[in-house]
């Protein structure tokens, strides 16, 4: 026999737990003329979850997962399996706690399997994203310069120099000269200010007498030692 849940006073007895509470504590019902259902906000969440679990294993054949209770400060990785303190997984703006779901190895993981999946490799979408070029456009360029690097005609550069004002590709360039440039601001008058110094301040080995070197400099100064 079903519970009386009549109103009194602004009150209204639970159907399923029997209990007298406020009207506000109930959910809102368009069919009732109090605007109020029949059972409280905490009963009602139990029959939707219980709903939700029995059409889930009734259309999917799958059970609901329980919430797993970890430590404060930890998280739980559904890849990997393992509890975690929160700074093992990364920042995120829509994440829990600012947090991301998967920890960071895992999270990695899985962005080198979609890089490959939608590019074809992480070298693609690097290349990609940070110049505009895929690899084809690479090998064609370093193919132009003969295999060398643009600037030193080294083996085998594998860096990309591009302007950082204007985001054009400029050529293929080894480690050293790359990162050279980029400590030169790419500023010609600074570079042309390094190789007059350089000039000016090196050292010259000179061929006088079959293995016999005069060592000279334009500027006044101890010479090197023998082992310099």
């Amino acid at each position: 026999m079903p519970i009386p849940n009549d109103d009194e006073d602004g009150r209204r007895r639970c159907r399923d737990c029997g209990e007298w509470k406020p009207l506000d504590l109930f959910c809102a019902s368009s069919k009732r003329p109090s605007g109020r259902g029949s059972y409280c906000k905490d009963c009602y969440n139990v029959r939707s979850k219980a709903s939700y679990a029995k059409r889930l294993l009734e259309k999917q054949g799958r059970e609901v997962q329980r919430r797993r209770e970890v430590p404060d400060g930890h998280r739980f990785c559904p890849d990997c399996g393992e509890v975690k303190p929160l700074d093992s997984f990364p920042r995120s703006r829509g994440g829990t706690g600012g947090r991301g779901r998967y920890c960071k190895p895992c999270h990695n993981a899985r962005g080198v399997e979609s890089r490959t999946r939608l590019h074809g490799s992480t070298r693609e979408y690097h290349l990609r994203h940070r110049y505009g070029i895929g690899q084809a456009e690479f090998d064609e360029m370093l193919l132009m310069q003969g295999g060398l690097c643009a600037i030193c005609e080294a083996d085998d550069p594998q860096h990309v120099d591009h302007d950082h004002r204007t985001g054009r590709v400029r050529g293929i360039l080894c480690f050293n000269c790359n990162g050279g440039l980029g400590q030169f601001r790419d500023n010609p008058v600074f570079l042309a200010g390094a190789i007059t110094y350089l000039k000016g301040t090196t050292w010259q080995r000179t061929l006088i007498h079959p293995g016999v070197y005069r060592i000279t400099s334009s500027t006044p100064g101890r010479p090197p030692s023998r082992s310099s």
